[in-house]
């Protein structure tokens, strides 16, 4: 099977699992909007929000290289390295964890709304955190290993059905809020999921092959690569997540849920165009492991493609479905419909510049990405506190497109000084259009 139909079929797969998970997610939002209310919806979305962050944090780094390190030292058959990593990896995540639990209540109520929010709902938060920080490392090794399905449905499918039974459990007791009984069945239920995803990994590393002697001073390459994706994982992935915690102190409970919604549907078409670049990948690291450069550009424009036409298909299927989706909430959701469309165009334009953060960490130079998310983040804060205070949640959407579009365009500047690389689509079909002139000439 040729990559380009692995990379149709397996993505096909993990976005048609990543629907029926977001289904229920969506489900679970509207039964919290209509049968408790917006505002238990937006201290919902706020808390989810600010767990994300945590988790993504606990690991400093290492669960989003997790996947490159893990393709290389299977493609190089280097397992004692392999094994290293991951002791490292679920260090920090336990280290962290224990400093969490110790010290994270008394410093939430420091950072403000967002503060409050997570310490009303403190032990079933923090326990989510360290489950969520465990499936992270687990999935973006896994996915390393050719094992995507395994990597990405533990989140995908686990986690929301987890949160629909929390809500059921939640109609049936009153003597906790509903969200508090929520977090708990999520929480505890996260945590087992973690546990058999972990054993799942060490089963899948116990076939790699261990060197006689691992390479010296690869710990020194682990933190050059993560400490600047640890701002590249919470800027890029958890983007929305970092937005709705800035938006609390700017907008009600009721407009954060409708934002919040749009960010959820907006995350779901966002992770079918992620899904192409996580399947392949593997492929990339391991063709430029093997000095394979033609395929490493090959596999680049490939990915490019699929992922460019997806994000406008997607795109025009959220401007046609939207309307009819919002009404499940309740008419004052409408509002969220023309904020979702804006939203959408900026995964466009996220797909035509490229992933270049991957391309300037296969050159080992994953620091150049820092002024890009710094240069986005600030254009968020700018953007959100000029915009939303006249135009409320349009306001909150168009800031979000700025910021997108100034982190894509500075990270394809980027990686097109420094590794001569250009991650665009431009590249994919001028590539093309070079094949395709010689034979129209014959």
């Amino acid at each position: 099977m040729s990559l380009l139909h692995r990379l149709l079929s397996q993505s096909t797969v993990i976005f048609g699992a990543r629907i029926f998970g977001a289904g229920l997610t969506f489900l679970v939002q509207v039964a919290i909007a209509r049968f408790i209310s917006a505002q238990a919806l937006g201290d919902y979305i706020l808390v989810m929000a600010a767990v994300n962050i945590i988790a993504v944090v606990m690991p400093l780094g290492f669960e989003t290289i997790g996947t490159y390190f893990a393709a290389e030292y299977r493609a190089r058959g280097e397992g004692r390295l392999l094994r290293g990593f991951m002791l490292r990896a679920y260090g920090h995540t336990a280290g962290t964890g224990i400093l969490l639990i110790a010290v994270g209540y008394p410093l939430a109520q420091v950072f403000g709304e967002p503060g409050r929010a997570l310490a009303a709902h403190w032990l079933p938060a923090a326990m989510l955190s360290i489950a969520t920080a465990t499936v992270l490392v687990s999935g973006a090794m896994l996915v390393g290993l050719k094992r995507p399905f395994a990597g990405f449905f533990a989140e995908t499918l686990f986690r929301p059905m987890l949160a629909l039974s929390g809500f059921a459990v939640a109609l049936n007791t009153s003597s906790v809020s509903a969200v508090t009984t929520i977090l708990w069945v999520l929480s505890v239920g996260y945590a087992i999921v973690a546990l058999l995803q972990f054993g799942l990994l060490l089963v899948t590393t116990s076939k790699i092959p261990l060197e006689a002697s691992p390479r010296e001073g690869e710990w020194r390459r682990w933190w050059r690569f993560a400490v600047p994706w640890i701002a590249l994982a919470v800027a890029g992935d958890f983007f929305f997540d970092i937005d709705l915690l800035l938006l609390s102190g700017h907008m009600s409970r009721e407009e954060l849920a409708i934002f919040g919604v749009c960010t959820r549907v907006f995350s779901l078409v966002a992770f079918g165009v992620g899904a192409v670049y996580a399947v392949t990948m593997p492929d990339m690291f391991e063709s430029e492991a093997m000095r394979d450069r033609a395929g490493f550009h090959h596999k680049i424009g490939e990915a490019n493609l699929v992922a460019s036409a997806l994000s406008v298909a997607l795109l025009v299927m959220v401007l046609v479905a939207s309307p009819l989706a919002f009404m499940l909430f309740g008419s004052a959701f409408q509002a969220g419909v023309m904020p979702l469309a804006i939203l959408c165009v900026g995964l466009v334009i996220r797909s035509v510049f490229g992933p270049a953060s991957v391309v300037l960490s296969v050159h080992n130079r994953p620091y150049a990405s820092l002024p890009a998310v710094a240069a986005s983040m600030a254009a968020l804060v700018i953007a959100n506190l000029t915009l939303v205070p006249p135009l409320r949640l349009l306001g909150a959407s168009i800031a979000a497109l700025i910021a997108m579009t100034v982190w894509s365009a500075a990270m394809w500047f980027t990686a097109l000084k420094i590794s001569g690389v250009d991650v665009s689509i431009r590249a994919r079909l001028g590539r093309q259009s070079t094949v395709m002139m010689p034979k129209a000439a014959e």
